[in-house]
């Protein structure tokens, strides 16, 4: 079932269950039982130690409940940039969009190359909160996936994917700006 145009928070915690970063809305474009498409432009983030910022650039993000990633694509001048987080799947609790972060990140850039970032914190994490060997080994062949996914300009990494649901986010934009 699909709800489109709502308002959704997200929320991003640790293995701990200690929130990490809250973003105070993303304009949910497409959700079905296992997939969320959302969107945002200059959207309130506060992290776990009470600073906040705002986010420059409009953020087509993408969920997906068989996967242990999420995909932010940022709209930039320059072209899409992407930041791709290792993470649990998503759930929704009381209305909230919730996900753990697992620290391993991928940043895309517009020509599609890409880097593996903060593996340290990821190896200090995961020595601090005892993740079990079995996760280790989800979250790596994950991360294998979502490195297919870039190479083969599947999903979210295909522009016309991007064009399509940032088209619609604007859409939304201009129709509720008239109202």
């Amino acid at each position: 079932m699909d709800f489109l145009f709502v308002q959704q928070s997200l929320h991003s915690y640790k293995h701990n269950g200690q929130l990490h970063r809250v973003w105070e809305e993303t304009l949910v474009l497409k959700r079905t039982a296992m997939m969320v498409i959302g969107a945002n432009d200059k959207t309130r983030v506060e992290e776990s130690d009470g600073r906040t910022w705002i986010t420059r650039e409009p953020a087509i993000c993408y969920f997906h409940s068989d996967y242990w990633f999420n995909i932010i694509a940022m709209l930039r001048t320059d072209g899409i940039y992407y930041y791709c987080n290792i993470s649990s799947p998503f759930i929704f609790d009381k209305g909230v969009l919730k996900y753990i972060d697992y620290d391993l990140d991928i940043k895309v850039y517009p020509d599609m190359t890409f880097d593996l970032l903060d593996e340290d914190e990821y190896e200090t994490h995961k020595s601090q909160m005892n993740y079990p060997d079995a996760l280790d080994r989800i979250l790596y062949r994950h991360m294998d996936y979502l490195t297919g996914w870039i190479r083969q300009r599947k999903g979210p990494f295909s522009g016309e994917f991007i064009d399509q649901w940032y088209e619609r986010y604007l859409t939304y934009n201009r129709r509720d700006s008239i109202n």
